[in-house]
C-alpha cells in the first residue's frame, strides 16, 4: 500500500517543522515516511530553497488540489537499484490544478527545489523581455501554469552540486546560494530557448541524419580518444555547425554531452564487472585525472566510484 499525503498534510508538517527549526538545519521527515531529511532556507522576500535527501521504503502519493503556483525549479538524483538518474522540473507561474503526485518506493532521492515568487522573476527580466518563451513563463492565477521537464546538462548538475556542498554560513551562505539559483535559472531559460530556436529549424535531410548517426558511432568507439568537433565532422562529411546543430535534434544532447554520457557509462559498467581498478577504469573511458573522473561519477551516479566498485563486488 502506498503512503497518501494530502496536500494539507504536507503544508502542516512543513509548517510545524520550520516553526522550531533554526533557518537552514536539517529537518526529519515523518515516520511514516522512513528515512530523510529536508532542509529549508529562506533566501530572501520571494526566494525559497529547499534541498532533500530522502530514503523512500514505500510508494508515496500527494494528492494536490488546485492552488496559485510560484515559479518553481526542481533538480532530483535518484539512485535505485544500483542505477542512477537525473532530472529538472521547470514550472512557471500561474495555476497549479489538482493531480495526485506518485512517487516509487525503494529508492533513494536527492533533490533540489527553488520557490521563485512572479514579482521577484518580473523584476529580474525588467519590462522589455522580447523572448515570448521567458514571458510565458509568468501566466495569471487562472491560467495554467508553463511546465517543462528534460536531463539536467553538465553544467546545471555543476550548478546543483555546488548548492548541496556549500561551504559557507549566514549571510556568505545566502549569497552565495541565491546566485546559484539564478545561475540555473539562466541554464534552464537558455536551454528553453536553445530548444525553440531548433524547433524553428528545417527538418534534417535523411543523409544528414545518417552521418549524424555515424558521427555519434565513431564517438562511442573512440572514447579514450575522441575526434574534436572539427575532426568529426570532417570524418562524416558535414560541416561543423551542422553537426553541432543536428546532433542536438537527433539526441536531444550536445556532442559533449553525448560523449560524457556514454564515458560515465561505459566506466560504470567496466567497475561494475570488476575487472578494472577506478584509475584503470577512468583512463579506460579517456579522463587522464583519477580526481576529475571520481567528481564526475559522483554527479552522475551520487556516489564515489570506489565505493560503487565495492558496493558491485559485495
Amino acid at each position: 500500500m502506498p503512503i497518501t499525503l494530502s496536500q494539507a498534510d504536507y503544508a502542516n508538517w512543513l509548517d510545524e517543522s520550520t516553526a522550531t527549526a533554526t533557518e537552514g538545519d536539517m529537518m526529519a521527515y515523518p515516520a511514516t515516511l522512513r528515512k530523510g531529511k529536508q532542509r529549508y532556507v529562506a533566501l530572501r522576500e520571494g526566494i525559497d530553497l529547499c534541498i532533500e535527501d530522502l530514503w523512500l521504503n514505500d510508494d508515496l502519493e500527494i494528492q494536490h488540489c488546485d492552488r496559485a503556483h510560484p515559479l518553481e525549479l526542481t533538480f532530483e538524483q535518484v539512485q535505485c537499484g544500483g542505477k542512477s538518474s537525473q532530472r529538472y522540473d521547470f514550472f512557471g507561474s500561474g495555476l497549479a490544478p489538482a493531480e495526485v503526485w506518485r512517487v516509487p518506493g525503494q529508492r533513494r532521492i536527492v533533490s533540489v527545489n527553488v520557490h521563485i515568487e512572479s514579482f521577484i522573476f518580473q523584476q529580474w527580466i525588467g519590462d522589455s523581455s522580447e523572448d515570448r518563451q521567458v514571458l510565458e513563463l509568468l501566466r495569471p492565477a487562472d491560467q495554467r501554469y508553463f511546465e517543462c521537464s528534460g536531463t539536467p546538462t553538465a553544467a546545471m548538475q555543476m550548478a546543483v552540486q555546488a548548492i548541496l556542498h556549500c561551504p559557507f554560513q549566514g549571510l556568505t551562505q545566502r549569497l552565495y546560494l541565491e546566485s546559484k539559483v539564478w545561475e540555473l535559472m539562466a541554464l534552464l531559460i537558455e536551454d528553453l530557448l536553445t530548444v525553440s530556436r531548433e524547433c524553428s529549424l528545417p527538418a534534417l535531410k535523411p543523409d544528414d541524419v545518417e552521418r549524424i548517426h555515424y558521427a555519434s558511432n565513431l564517438l562511442r568507439r573512440q572514447l579514450t580518444h575522441p575526434p574534436s568537433l572539427i575532426d568529426l565532422a570532417r570524418a562524416v562529411g558535414i560541416n561543423d555547425h551542422k553537426l553541432k546543430v543536428g546532433f542536438r535534434q537527433v539526441f536531444g544532447t550536445t556532442v559533449f554531452g553525448y560523449l560524457h554520457e556514454h564515458r560515465m557509462e561505459r566506466s560504470r559498467q567496466l567497475l561494475e564487472s570488476g575487472d578494472l581498478s577506478v584509475t584503470e577504469a577512468a583512463q579506460a573511458v579517456g579522463f587522464a585525472s583519477r580526481g576529475h573522473f571520481a567528481a564526475a561519477f559522483r554527479r552522475k551516479y551520487g556516489v564515489n566510484p570506489g565505493v560503487y566498485a565495492r558496493q558491485r563486488r559485495a
